[in-house]
């Protein structure tokens, strides 16, 4: 009998287990692939690593800019992918080291549940498992949309566009969220003709408008072509159509992408006897990441609320210390987003046109990172924006920037939200100079 089984090993699995064991509790962890999930294995690590490839290949394009001059500049894309599986093997080594050493039992394959009564009982290997609770944590996967010719063409979901030794001569990604935009910004870099085709009236949806429209502006400009408001209607290896309010358009391309947004995985679970209550498409949870029946937690995208590798972290922090009785309670409220793209995009908290469909009264304060010296210094023609948005006791609502790095900058705006600081609180924060963290104070001196 074990006081926990956990099933899946992402991100919010393995730290579940870990923050379990090291409470206590006795572990065993299911994962019927490989322990990290999408996001170490085909996701967040191995996308991340190949834009910084990326990055220094743009870096080394513009050095001259910097008084550097380099001659016969080149990539080969083949190590860039092999340098990604190098590391996706490293970091997935680490964690089975990391369940070894809290005396974890990791059992690899498809795990159901069987019962639930004053213990739960799960299946997976012809074996029974016993455990007090359960935590599931099975992430998401790709949502494949019902394309007219989608059957017959040769396509990529984000997993194959990671896989490819080669990059194309042309590709066309349906959708402008965070992923498409991630792979737009590489395969341009590496030479692409990249076109984006997008339903919403802007790329990153749920991203602060204004600041995604900066994005759109400055990839443009480096030869990436959007369709907003379009909806892709046919497909097939050479072309595909979409409509527009100007009609049907259709595109040549040699490669296609899929990047439309993930869906929880339910299938399989053994979960119809329990009836668990269900949100959106994912399973219902309470703030310490209960479902419907006690013992049945549920973290990570499974829920289908905030599909990201750290929601799904603390979530497991939540879920535990409700297990082990302390006290603590999951905040949606102060999740920081980051797009990787070049310049990067992050954003924590509210934006302004969700306060605006709210009709909540709110305060801008905006300043151009070129403010910052240090920004200046290492982004040579470089446009960026910090946005802070505050409520009416001066207190940050949210903060929103475009601009290298905003995926570290971002972290200060979501501690001040997080301790409740006003203006005045912030702006009494000390940034080493020069840094391109002034920005904020920068900022907050504008109101």
């Amino acid at each position: 009998m074990f006081d926990l089984a956990i099933i899946g090993g992402g991100p919010a699995g393995y730290t579940a287990a870990e923050r379990a064991a090291q409470s206590g509790l006795t572990v065993v962890l299911f994962e019927k692939k490989q322990l990290g999930g999408v996001c170490l294995n085909e996701g967040c690590i191995p996308t991340k690593t190949m834009l910084y490839s990326a990055k220094l290949y743009h870096n080394a394009q513009n050095s001259s800019k910097y008084g550097i001059t380099l001659d016969n500049l080149a990539f080969d894309y083949e190590k860039i992918v092999a340098r990604k599986n190098k590391i996706v093997r490293k970091l997935n080594a680490g964690i089975r080291t990391k369940m070894a050493e809290h005396a974890i039992t990791v059992v690899n394959g498809e795990a159901s549940i069987q019962s639930a009564t004053n213990h739960i009982e799960i299946a997976c290997n012809n074996e029974l498992f016993e455990a007090k609770n359960v935590i599931l944590c099975t992430g998401s996967s790709t949502v494949i949309p019902p394309i007219k010719g989608l059957e017959s063409t040769s396509f990529w979901t984000s997993t194959e566009a990671l896989d490819t030794k080669s990059v194309p001569e042309s590709l066309v990604i349906v959708g402008g969220g965070v992923i498409g935009l991630e792979f737009a910004g590489l395969f341009n870099t590496f030479g692409t003709a990249v076109t984006v085709i997008e339903m919403a009236s802007e790329i990153l949806p749920g991203i602060d408008s204004e600041i995604a429209a900066l994005l759109r502006a400055d990839y443009t400009k480096k030869g990436i072509t959007f369709h907003l408001n379009a909806q892709v209607k046919e497909v097939s290896n050479e072309h595909v159509l979409f409509a527009t309010s100007e009609g049907i358009q259709s595109i040549d391309t040699t490669q296609i992408l899929l990047c439309v947004g993930r869906q929880p995985n339910l299938e399989n679970l053994g979960l119809e006897p329990f009836q668990l209550e269900h949100f959106r498409k994912g399973l219902a949870v309470n703030s310490h990441m209960q479902t419907s029946h006690p013992h049945i937690y549920a973290i990570g995208d499974i829920t289908g609320f905030s599909m990201l590798a750290h929601t799904a972290s603390r979530e497991a922090e939540v879920a535990v210390n409700h297990l082990v009785g302390i006290e603590d309670g999951m905040n949606y409220n102060v999740v920081p987003a980051v797009v990787y793209t070049n310049p990067e995009v992050a954003g924590v908290g509210a934006t302004e046109d969700a306060l605006q469909a709210k009709g909540i009264n709110y305060q801008v304060a905006k300043l151009p990172m070129t403010f910052s010296g240090r920004f200046v210094a290492e982004n040579e023609g470089g446009n960026g924006l910090c946005k802070l948005i505050f409520n009416q006791e001066q207190q940050l609502l949210g903060a929103h920037i475009i601009g290298n790095p905003a995926s570290e900058l971002i972290a200060t705006a979501t501690l001040s939200m997080e301790r409740g600081l006003t203006v005045s609180e912030f702006k009494k924060l000390i940034f080493p100079h020069p840094s391109i963290g002034e920005i904020f104070k920068e900022t907050l001196f504008t109101l």
